[in-house]
């Protein structure tokens, strides 16, 4: 998908030594450098060990996650030398924003001024105090808008990543988020609604021809099937109506198997050459792929 080749990191680094997708669950990881990705695993967090949030401190027991991290990739007393990782944050800790804009400047620092201005108003905390990334969308027509992407995280949200993985002697060379990594793993024309669940967060994303159209990340108070419909429809309602695409393809992510039996539409699961998509490994299977394309 096009929007991946300069989005899907906040940080560009060679491929690391390691991959690790968190959540509120555990800790999803792999070894691509060593075996091609064959090395994966997961590793559970006890409850309350990490609860996502993109205002507050995700971490509340540094221990555990430390804990696991070290049952993981145990650390080499003999080497001075950090191991590298990407690692993969739960979509509800960072904020994805698609704006439209009649004109952009051309020098990246400006464009990227103007799209902080833009989303000043918009996030739950202080946009100057924020990780910021932006891809500008190529245009489908000449007379079009142009669309940007933009993906920030709060300062004080992913530093306490960062600390955690420096404090285990790894390089995190390499930050992103879940579903806008796991958009590798679907690169088909057209338009579709990927819906993706990870214990109360509900993430739903537009895309159309390669170009992400909406990303919303809602937390749920009971993930129920009728409050995830209250969501998922209008949103599948907006892609046939505003993009003109009836029937547009439904793709679902972490949902049991016959869920939303509600939605009188066709749907299939996300997947990859790995395997199956989960709640809690769909950004992982997604930067193992998007690696070997």
């Amino acid at each position: 998908m096009p929007i991946l080749s300069a989005l899907s990191r906040l940080v560009k680094d060679p491929l690391p030594n390691y991959v690790f997708e968190l959540s509120e669950t555990g800790l999803a990881y792999s070894r691509p450098a060593s075996s091609g990705g064959a090395e994966m695993g997961f590793a559970a967090f006890e409850p309350g060990a990490l609860t996502v949030s993109p205002v507050a401190d995700n971490i509340h027991k540094a221990e555990v996650l430390t804990a696991a991290l070290e049952s993981i990739a145990p650390r080499e007393a003999a080497s001075k030398k950090r191991r590298t990782a990407a690692v993969i944050l739960p979509d509800y800790a960072a904020r994805v924003t698609v704006l439209d804009f009649d004109a952009l400047p051309a020098a990246r620092e400006e464009q990227s001024a103007l799209v902080r201005f833009r989303l000043k108003k918009t996030l739950p905390f202080d946009v100057e105090a924020a990780a910021m990334s932006h891809f500008v969308q190529p245009k489908t027509s000449k007379a079009g808008k142009t669309e940007v992407v933009a993906v920030t995280v709060a300062f004080d949200v992913i530093a306490r990543y960062e600390a955690l993985f420096r404090g285990a002697d790894f390089h995190p060379g390499e930050i992103t988020t879940s579903a806008l990594t796991a958009l590798h793993l679907y690169n088909e024309g057209g338009a579709a609604v990927i819906a993706k669940v990870a214990g109360r967060v509900l993430t739903v994303m537009v895309v159309l021809d390669g170009s992400l159209k909406v990303f919303r990340c809602v937390e749920l108070e009971n993930a129920g099937e009728e409050e995830i419909l209250s969501v998922l429809q209008p949103t599948i309602a907006y892609a046939e109506d505003e993009l003109k695409s009836p029937g547009c393809k439904l793709i679902l992510c972490g949902f049991a198997a016959g869920a939303l039996s509600g939605l009188a539409r066709e749907r299939s699961a996300l997947s990859s050459k790995l395997g199956m998509a989960g709640a809690h490994n769909a950004g992982l299977l997604g930067y193992l792929e998007g690696a070997v394309n």
